[in-house]
Formats: C-alpha cells, structure tokens, sequence
C-alpha cells in the first residue's frame, strides 16, 4: 500500500484534519517488521543508512539501502528464533549506535521482545535489567580497543546462566585492510560459546522469517528503562501498534518526506533515537545518518557537524539543550546548511534564550516537544509549519490525547485543570503503554480513568500550547510557595558567559528550601559567582525565587540522554549546607548524601571525635532541617 502522507501542520485544525481518518484507514502496518518490508517494497534501492565510523565529513561511509535493510533484519529475526527468541522471551542488547544495532532491535521484534540497555551503566545494573526482561540472548561488542563493553558482559557471565548465547559485534569489521586483521589477530578467537554477529546472521534466509510467525499489533514489540540509573528496574513495554503508530504520528508532525535525510546521534537504547530519528524516519522512506557509534558523545563529530550537515545534505537532527548548548560554540559560517528545514528539542525544557542564540547564529528554526517512554516517545510538538512559542513545549501531536488535570495532595484526581492553571499533565490514547512490565510499579500512574500521569506539571493555554512548568520533584518549595527552578535557568541562561545553569532547592532550617543554582561556563569564558548571583538578581522576576547562592561547576551532570541529573545536583546542595553549619560544631566534618529506598535520600555524616557531647548538638543543630541523616565516627 503507498505511504498515506498528511498535510503540514500548523495548528489544532490541522490536527484534527488529519485525524479525520483513523490510523487504520492511514494503512497502518501491524508490525515494525511489516512497515519495514512495505518501504523495502515500495523504495528497494533507495538509501535508507549511512554510517560513519569517525566523524569526518570526507570519510568512506557504510551505506545500505532499503532492500539490504530488510533483508538483514530478517536474518537477525531469524538467527534470534534460532537461538530460542519467541514471543514474551527477549533479546538484550548492549550497544552503541550502529547498522548493526538496527537490525538487533527490528529483528529482535520480529523474534520476539527487544530490550534495550544503556551500555554506560554499571555491570550489576544491567545484569537486573536482563533478568528482569527474561532474556535468554544478549548482544553486545567484542573486544575492541577503547571500549569496555566486553569487559562488563564477561564479568557479568556466571551471574547470569539464564543467557543461552552471547553475541558480539565486531567492530573491527568495519576497518580497512590491514587495520581489521591487526586487530583481530592481537585480540584473537572469541571465548567459546561466543558468536559473531555478522557470520551468524548470514547463515540464515534473508527472504522471510523462518518462524512463520503473524505479528499481531497489540504484541509486545520491546521493553525500554526508564526511571533512572538507581532502584529496581523499571521497564516500559512497547506493543508492535504502540511503536508503529509513534512512527506514523512522529512523520505527520515533522513532516517528514522520502528526500528526507536524519543525522542520528542520540543513543539507540532510548526512545527518541530509535523512533524520531529511526522508525519514523522508515516509515516515510527517508534515509538516516548514523553518526559515529558514540552520537554526540564523540568531540570529533562536535568539532565537524556542520561539514557533516553540509555534506550529508541533513534536514534535520534531534537534540537536548546539552547538545545545543555545545553546537553553539562551533562555527556554522562558511557552510551550506541550507538542506536542514529545522532541529528538534525534547527530553528536558530548552532555555528560552539558549533558542534565541542557536537560531541567531544558526539561521535554523528550533521545534521543541515533549515525550516520554511510557508514551512510546512524543506527545507534544510546537507546530513547524504554525507558530511556535519559545518555552512552550507546542501542542499534542496527532492521535494523542493531552490533559492537565488537578490532584489532590494524595494524587487522586479532582478535575481537569482551566487553561493556564499549573497541574499534572497526563496522557492517553494509541502510542500510551499499557503499564510497566513489574506489577509493583504500577500504583497510581493513572488518573481519571485511563489518563496516564506522567509526574510532569505544566499548563495548557486557550490555544492548546502546553508549558511545562517543572518536575513535581524538581519544585524548589520555599516556605510552602513553589518556585518554578525553570525561571531560574532562563535568567541566568542571560548571562554572556553561562552555557548551562540548573536551579535546584538547598536545605534551609527556617522555609525548608531555597534555591540555589549551578552554572556550567562557555569555554574561554570567565565570571565569578558573585557576578552570576548579582545577575540573576536584577533578572528573575520573582524575588523569593533569587538564588541564595551560584556555585560554578566544570560541568552540568547529565544523563546518558544528556538531561539534566538534578538528583546529584539536589544531593551536592545538601553536602555544602550540611558541612557549612556542622563545621562550626565538629570541625573536619564530612557529608555524603546518598540514595535511599525509603527515604529517596539520606545525609550520611562523618564526624571525627564522635562522642555523646558531640552528638546531642549535632542532633539539635539538624532538628529544623527535613533531611534524613545518619551519624557516624
């Protein structure tokens, strides 16, 4: 069937314009396999992936078009049948962004389940993410020079007997001669039972799938993390109609076309590089650049983006406000970006001035949307072809629903929320999962039916844009008034030198937080704290929002998606006021604060000479703080 392709849009009518047909009526496939092998079907010999290895605009890229795609993701589906992938079992990967990758995760859900695993985590972290899915086959790298992926997964082995079969790629099989029998005679054979990624799947058919197995829509399709880096595993399961459908409403709302081309460089183990910049990108018959293993982790693919845009004729990337932030410090002068239509934002809010600056410099227009896991990816889009409204996340995307509902302080609903009223923002409809795999989790994530409460507050105006206004988590409470860290960032986001600030609530024993700020400096630039501090004093509008204090830090903690990790900033906020009013009383005392099951965190307090004495005034200096704490000599 040919691709059902919708108008632009550029507001709510559109949007409604194009849901007048079903998704159904759209010719929607009933697996990523099946909207796969239509694009082969339709566009055999067209492109559909570059990779490079480096990050050089000039080097030899690996390319494959859209009839070598499907046939290697039927071979992947047909070597994971082989080792004993079926529907409800999985295969894990642990890998970067690779073609190889591709055809782990589409042929992975052919088979059966695909679990994706972040492969910067600690071994034991991701020995519980693959118990958790069931899996019986993990795919990760070989050894090879300047990566340790092997070395977590050999470590991980005896841990995990469950696994029927490890398999690697070679990442040496990329090289030229004499580079890849260099590396691979220094490396030698592969430990028994090991397989070769490559050698294995072309040992099986590449013109249907061997287990004759019919998807069917409402299959579970894959299992992504969310909820952090600390805890028990929380996954998200995927259905086949859950991820096709998101490919189809991500093309509607980026309008993406088969002369498309998408530079991929966020991580394929989270939603957005594998649908935005994936899935959707297939669906419409564009081609993808697959830019070097690490994405944007790799200096190298920084310092030459805009070659690589220029060369690749890219139309457009998807970003965090990390990656923007960074991209602004390159110079675009002197190259033909003319091809890229726009450049998307999601995964954590965009400083309205940091949008001002990269669309200055760069001449390119800035979208930003929200999604969430738990939703497939997006849900929200400022319109590309309508008005978009800097610090607005945009409006909902076709076929999802989008609400802001009032709770009340134990979370139950009470009503939806009038326009511009603050309350928590909540999702339904066709990309919305069905609840997290473990049972456990899954206590009072939905309101008022069947609306998914994604834990965000935000609001929605008369014209259907949406704002966040910050995590529930992230509001800094002073004295019982809430303060919007967001207003903080943007103030001081003003700042010449500033290239990122995060505002998060410092302990106070008389309001219970104030807000405090960190600040990552452009490079080459200089301020001092009390500059950045008299700064956002003359810019933020609220004065109990005023920072007591900026603290500059070499670096903003990230995410491995590049978000923000306002946890560890929260955690540094307490260690610096513990330490600041303890020290008066115990000289050399030392504060860390650590995760808690309980209590989400406890200040574990060392204090040298710990005796009785000692301890009653430590104790009555903490009584007004609402931090946990322990003592210890």
């Amino acid at each position: 069937m040919a691709q059902n392709v919708a108008p632009p849009i550029a507001n709510l009518r559109d949007i409604e314009e194009i849901e007048r047909l079903s998704l159904e009526q759209r010719g929607m496939p009933d697996s990523t396999f099946e909207l796969i092998r239509q694009s082969a079907e339709r566009h055999p010999h067209k492109r559909a992936m570059t990779f490079l290895l480096q990050g050089d605009a000039e080097e030899t890229p690996h390319e494959l078009s859209y009839a070598q795609l499907l046939a290697r993701v039927t071979q992947a589906a047909n070597a994971f049948h082989h080792l004993g992938v079926r529907p409800g079992k999985a295969v894990s990967f642990l890998l970067p962004n690779l073609p190889q990758t591709h055809f782990t995760i589409w042929g992975g859900e052919a088979a059966g389940v695909v679990n994706a695993i972040n492969p910067m985590l600690e071994p034991e972290h991701i020995a519980e993410l693959v118990r958790a899915a069931d899996s019986n086959v993990l795919v990760t790298l070989a050894p090879f020079p300047g990566t340790d992926l092997w070395d977590k997964v050999a470590g991980l082995r005896e841990q995990l007997p469950e696994l029927e079969a490890i398999v690697t790629v070679d990442l040496a099989n990329l090289l030229p001669e004499p580079q890849r029998s260099a590396i691979k005679a220094q490396r030698g054979a592969l430990s028994e039972g090991v397989l070769d990624f490559d050698e294995l799947l072309d040992r099986f058919p590449a013109d249907h799938l061997q287990s004759g197995r019919v998807i069917a829509p409402d299959d579970v399709a894959s299992y992504f993390h969310t909820g952090g880096t600390t805890g028990t595993p929380k996954l998200a399961p995927h259905s086949h109609r859950n991820e096709v459908a998101m490919a189809m409403i991500l093309a509607y709302a980026i309008n993406l076309g088969e002369g498309d081309n998408t530079l991929c460089g966020l991580p394929l183990f989270h939603v957005n590089g594998v649908m935005v910049t994936g899935l959707a990108p297939f669906y419409a018959g564009a081609e993808i650049l697959i830019a070097t293993p690490q994405g944007y982790r790799n200096t190298r693919l920084i310092q030459n983006f805009w070659k690589v845009i220029e060369r690749y004729r890219v139309s457009f990337f998807s970003g965090v406000p990390t990656i923007y932030a960074g991209l602004l410090q390159v110079p675009s002068e002197g190259h033909d970006l003319s091809s890229l239509r726009y450049a998307l934002c999601g995964a954590a809010p965009m400083p309205v001035e940091l949008i001002r600056q990269f669309e200055a410099k760069t001449g390119l227009k800035l979208i930003e949307g929200y999604g969430l896991t738990e939703a497939t990816c997006g849900s929200c889009g400022n319109p590309a072809h309508g008005e978009r409204r800097p610090g607005s996340v945009g409006m909902r995307m076709p076929y999802v629903q989008v609400k802001v509902a009032v709770l009340d302080e134990q979370g139950r609903y009470l009503r939806d929320a009038a326009d511009d009223e603050i309350g928590n923002l909540c999702v339904r409809g066709v990309t919305v999962f069905k609840g997290y795999l473990q049972a456990s989790k899954n206590q009072d994530i939905w309101v008022d039916g069947d609306w998914f409460n994604t834990g965000d507050l935000g609001r929605m105006d008369a014209d259907g844009y949406i704002w966040l206004t910050g995590r529930s988590k992230d509001l800094i409470i002073r004295g019982g008034h809430n303060i919007d860290p967001q207003m903080i960032e943007e103030a001081l986001h003003r700042h010449p030198a500033v290239a990122m600030a995060a505002a998060v609530g410092k302990p106070d024993d008389k309001v219970g937080e104030l807000p405090v700020a960190y600040v990552q400096l452009k490079p080459g630039a200089s301020a001092s704290e009390a500059e950045l501090l008299e700064h956002a004093a003359g810019q933020v509008p609220e004065r109990a929002a005023v920072p007591k204090d900026v603290w500059i830090i070499e670096a903003i903690p990230v995410t491995a998606v590049g978000k923000t990790f306002k946890p560890a900033l929260r955690f540094d906020a307490t260690r610096r006021v513990l330490e600041d009013v303890l020290g008066a009383i115990a000289p050399g005392v030392k504060v860390e604060v650590v995760n808690d099951d309980r209590h989400g965190q406890v200040a574990e307090i060392r204090v040298p000479g710990l005796d009785a004495a000692v301890q009653a005034k430590l104790e009555a200096r903490l009584a007004g703080y609402s931090v946990k704490f322990r003592l210890m000599a």
